[in-house]
């Protein structure tokens, strides 16, 4: 369900069209959820996209940015992000049961100092809206400023995306295969 009709190629304007089409060409492509809300204003969709483009990108590793979205993700309860994640997690090799367990609000026991930083930070920075100083030193030790930068940026970045699926009510399919428990 979602509370906006989601536009196909036809009912776009031309603006709306170019920066799917600019979206595509790069390698992107415009998917459902958020995508919906954001390609209202092509402008911002381009700079989402960006955004997008550079998290995945930014110097994290792959399962280090992913444990932090799945803790952002599952603090907001959006349903349509935590499907998207799982299965972007399972490409990064995150083991299931790291994924049920931040599903089951748990704090994982993560052998990785990056990945525990990463879960500790996004999970505390989200629930406290800021960070203690302990939880700070210590992702600060094992990121770099540069890093945890990064860390920070996309946990609002998730954040955003997170508030904009529950607003507009963006929900999985039925037949997705990640829910979040209740």
């Amino acid at each position: 369900m979602t509370r906006l009709k989601v536009l196909q190629r036809d009912d776009m304007n031309d603006e709306q069209r170019q920066v799917c089409d600019e979206i595509e060409a790069s390698g992107g492509r415009v998917r459902g959820g958020p995508y919906w809300a954001y390609i209202r204003n092509p402008k911002f969709m381009a700079l989402h996209q960006g955004m997008s483009d550079y998290m995945r990108g930014c110097p994290l590793t792959g399962r280090e940015r992913q444990i932090a979205v799945l803790a952002v993700v599952r603090h907001w309860d959006a349903h349509y992000p935590w499907a998207v994640q799982v299965r972007a997690s399972h490409a990064e090799n995150l083991d299931q049961d790291i994924i049920d367990t931040i599903n089951a609000r748990k704090r994982p026991n993560l052998n990785d100092p990056g990945e525990q930083a990463a879960y500790d930070l996004a999970s505390e920075l989200a629930a406290n809206k800021r960070v203690s100083e302990d939880t700070y030193a210590r992702a600060e030790k094992i990121f770099g400023e540069k890093k945890l930068v990064d860390l920070v940026a996309g946990v609002g970045f998730f954040s955003m995306v997170c508030c904009t699926a529950n607003a507009f009510d963006i929900t999985p399919p039925d037949d997705a295969p990640a829910r979040l428990l209740d």
